[in-house]
């Protein structure tokens, strides 16, 4: 796909990972829309992009469709789609105090929020751009459209604490091949990338020697990934249309242990 001139949409691009991607599809020429809970943050990434920021709650239906009635209002119908949007209340499945015995179970509806926001908020957001997608006239090789969504190698070895954010980001990875195939049809590709530990600003709230500890685990290079390397990831799953269906680890060789 030629970027120059296309419209994107990029949930949680207000910081992060999210906002890596909406840098690099900008300087790409592409008409970027930022949808966060943040509005200051997402309005200074849109100015400084040139992009239109709009306040969206991935877990509402209605903010969802308001937000891309107004992004395709300045830019047109989107035909990149990058899922950002996400995150995580690390709690045992149950536990026990070693001081008085009393024992914690995962309340439910944090379980549940993890969800909402991980997993359906991301297929939220593919199933109402998806939809758009079909408006679209077919560009070269009759595609109309890419869809990235970001899950997590805790997809696949998922650390104690991370029963919720591990099922919420499996299945993303789960559901990335069945709507390629529910797309194929219509010229829409559909990708998932896992990143290791990356750093954004949730991994800076960490104390310094825990970022030292967590850096020295990776195999190779041994630091956290880099904001533009897993945007340089997202800018090639949108140029090579025969990247479809795949889900891609960007690790560093990194096997999360047990904790």
């Amino acid at each position: 796909m030629k970027l120059e001139g296309c419209a994107a949409v990029v949930t949680g691009g207000a910081s992060g990972l999210g906002a890596a991607a909406a840098r690099a599809l900008a300087a790409s020429g592409v008409k970027v829309a930022i949808f966060d809970l943040n509005a200051e943050r997402g309005e200074a990434v849109a100015a400084e992009i040139g992009g239109v920021f709009r306040r969206v709650d991935v877990t509402s239906n209605e903010t969802v469709e308001a937000g891309f009635a107004g992004a395709r209002a300045v830019h047109g119908q989107e035909r990149i789609l990058v899922n950002c949007a996400g995150t995580d209340i690390p709690r045992k499945t149950a536990s026990r105090s070693r001081q008085t015995g009393e024992i914690k179970e995962f309340p439910l509806e944090a379980f549940d929020k993890v969800l909402q926001i991980n997993l359906i908020g991301t297929f939220r957001c593919i199933v109402k751009s998806a939809a758009g997608m079909l408006t679209a006239e077919p560009l070269e090789d009759g595609e109309r459209g890419v869809i990235i969504s970001t899950a997590s190698i805790a997809a696949e070895d998922g650390q104690v604490g991370q029963a919720a954010y591990s099922a919420s980001k499996g299945g993303i990875v789960g559901m990335t091949l069945p709507i390629a195939r529910d797309l194929m049809d219509e010229g829409i590709r559909v990708n998932t990338i896992l990143p290791g530990i990356f750093d954004t600003p949730l991994m800076n709230a960490a104390s310094e020697p825990v970022k030292a500890a967590l850096a020295a685990g990776v195999p190779f290079p041994k630091r956290f990934g880099r904001p533009p390397e897993y945007a340089s990831l997202i800018l090639e799953m949108c140029r090579n249309s025969y990247f479809n269906g795949a889900c891609v680890r960007l690790d560093a060789a990194l096997r999360m242990p047990a904790r």
